[in-house]
């Protein structure tokens, strides 16, 4: 008897040596998930994937975000009569979905959602072609201006860059870069992008390598297969703080440094870029296949017809017009549709000797000489 009550005299004294319950311990580590998670995915870019859509109470818009179409090629690298951004995607050039997406969809949800629609948009242009885009330009003026192509990419943006600063006063701070020949963007990854990089100062969309990649010299032996788990394929938009690419440029000329894309001068920086997430549909036009694929996803999609100069429901003014309006493609030339030609592929158009007189294709795959990226 006399050992049970020493026992229990002891047990007020054993209880604080006892492990914290199982309850109050999960609840320590909740309370620090939101840290770890923020601290891992800046340190690591493939952990910045990881990222889920913005978040409503801190991204409020595109207010301080300009966006830059890049359209500048003249098609001398594909060795077509035409650059692929004018070739015709289902009824109008491929340029035309870009331009409808940060004109006209992406203000729309703006409008919708609460959020301020983007500070302006720089269409880089070669000079020739300008004069068939000034309508569209005109109408939407002040959301819509030229800027003259660079020799190079990176001159192209840097042009582009500097017309934006001028339109909005030195008041944008972040600025979008698309490829022209990206038409199948979404507004979702618009929207994550733009949010990851005004958090973390730069961010570009990506989306995991597929592809078995092999390293070569001599374009004949394989020297090495290179593991595919930390490859990622990057896309556009691009976005980047505007004060940290012009560091970024002033770098690169000063260092005669080669880089890639946008994000590139940034890391040259040495600072961190945010890899977001994208979807595998964002795909570039670079073959005639790329076409079709193409058109396959807009009509998935639903996708309305486009018409930026707003005469495709205007019957009178369309009847008073002797002149195709612009969504009917102003490049596209009149000649009899081969055998077997799809109506909305006019790419065929531009390559070397590609259809004879029996409608068929010669050769029937793009070689290496004749599509580039």
């Amino acid at each position: 008897m006399m050992m049970w009550l020493q026992f229990l005299s002891l047990l007020p004294f054993a209880a604080a040596f006892l492990q914290p319950a199982p309850a109050s311990n999960n609840a320590i580590i909740s309370s620090r998930r939101p840290t770890i998670t923020t601290t891992s995915s800046s340190s690591s870019p493939y952990l910045s994937s990881l990222s889920s859509s913005p978040d409503n109470d801190e991204f409020t818009g595109f207010g301080s975000t300009g966006f830059l179409i890049l359209a500048g090629g003249t098609g001398s690298r594909m060795k077509a009569s035409m650059p692929k951004q004018f070739l015709t995607l289902r009824s109008c050039p491929v340029l035309h979905y870009s331009l409808h997406l940060f004109l006209e969809k992406l203000p729309a949800y703006c409008a919708e959602h609460g959020l301020s629609p983007p500070a302006q948009v720089v269409l880089v242009m070669d000079p020739k072609y300008q004069p068939d885009y000034q309508p569209i330009v005109d109408r939407y003026q002040g959301q819509l201006a030229f800027a003259n192509p660079g020799i190079e990419r990176q001159g192209s943006v840097e042009n582009g860059l500097n017309k934006l600063v001028d339109l909005t006063n030195g008041n944008c701070e972040f600025i979008a870069v698309h490829d022209s020949a990206r038409p199948l963007v979404t507004i979702p990854e618009i929207l994550h992008v733009v949010s990851d990089a005004q958090s973390v100062g730069a961010a570009v969309l990506g989306v995991p390598c597929k592809a078995t990649i092999k390293e070569s010299d001599d374009g004949e032996s394989i020297l090495r297969t290179i593991p595919r788990d930390r490859l990622w394929e990057v896309h556009t938009p691009q976005v980047v703080r505007v004060e940290a690419l012009l560091r970024g440029f002033d770098k690169v000329e000063k260092e005669n440094l080669e880089v890639t894309d946008d994000v590139s001068i940034i890391e040259a920086l040495g600072e961190p870029v945010k890899l977001t997430r994208g979807e595998y549909t964002n795909l570039k036009i670079t073959t005639p296949e790329d076409m079709d694929v193409a058109c396959a996803i807009l009509a998935d999609r639903g996708e309305e017809e486009i018409d930026l100069l707003g005469v495709g429901h205007d019957e009178k003014k369309a009847e008073s017009s002797s002149s195709e309006p612009l969504n009917k493609n102003p490049f596209a030339r009149a000649r009899p549709k081969y055998v077997g030609e799809k109506e909305y592929n006019t790419m065929k158009e531009v390559r070397f000797a590609d259809v004879d007189i029996t409608g068929r294709a010669y050769p029937s795959k793009p070689t290496p000489s004749q599509w580039h990226e």
